[in-house]
């Protein structure tokens, strides 16, 4: 099978961890090398063609933006960043997606696939899966005062929406983080989880009983709200829990 050669490009040693194992699971994806430094991306660039290049935005040395100038047009490239703000001016340097920290391997799989559709011409051999993959034990890994934590996508039983912050629930603990409630919604698996209103994100597996319009997981009584009303009656029907 055809790959494409893969570089990684991130100041943070986690996140490049956790995209080094996407690319490992990902059969048509091959990672030539890491780098947490871009201007070392950029000499390796002069010599060796890459197809596709994972990208930070925010970098001490040299920003993603700036990066994206340099590299005029020479690899695809997806931008990886916990700062939605840049999404317009990402599309207009043409870029192939825009994945928002913390990514899911749902959510990475699809901008790869992107990537070679994109790309007909250049990789006409290239399998596609039908279906996304899925591997033992996903996690996030999310930003919590000065350190990054991992938490098991299985234990979420939450997220809850505070103003500037985010706070995903577990059975043991609640993490609070700067990530927007948006940003996880995209990057949790959607047969799984569900917004049910404006501040709130619950697990479907989690849910312990439902009366009127109030959802009961664990301890906690989670509102629903009128504009998701329909939505969530329409999955609960669906997985006939009523």
């Amino acid at each position: 099978m055809h790959q494409l050669t893969t570089i990684l490009i991130d100041d943070q040693p986690l996140s490049l961890e956790l995209l080094s194992d996407y690319v490992a699971k990902t059969p048509f994806l091959h990672l030539v090398k890491t780098f947490t430094n871009p201007l070392e991306a950029l000499a390796l660039l002069q010599d060796q063609k890459i197809d596709l290049i994972f990208l930070d935005i925010q970098m001490p040395e040299l920003n993603g933006l700036q990066f994206m100038k340099l590299l005029n047009g020479k690899s695809k490239v997806i931008f990886t960043t916990a700062y939605p703000n840049y999404a317009l001016e990402g599309f207009e340097l043409d870029i192939v997606d825009y994945l928002l920290k913390p990514v899911s391997f749902e959510r990475f799989l699809k901008a790869a696939q992107k990537a070679i559709q994109l790309s007909p011409s250049l990789f006409p051999t290239v399998a596609i899966p039908q279906h996304p993959m899925s591997f033992p034990d996903p996690v996030l890994f999310v930003k919590t005062d000065y350190k990054i934590v991992k938490v098991f996508i299985r234990d979420i039983l939450f997220i809850e929406g505070l103003k500037e912050y985010v706070a995903i629930h577990t059975a043991n603990q609640k993490i609070i983080t700067l990530q927007t409630l948006k940003s996880l919604e995209d990057a949790l698996p959607n047969e799984s989880f569900i917004r049910v209103h404006k501040s709130f994100i619950i697990a479907l597996d989690k849910i312990n009983s439902i009366e009127r319009s109030r959802i009961f997981i664990k301890d906690a009584v989670i509102p629903v709200g009128e504009t998701y009303k329909q939505y969530f009656s329409q999955i609960i029907n669906n997985k006939k829990l009523l």
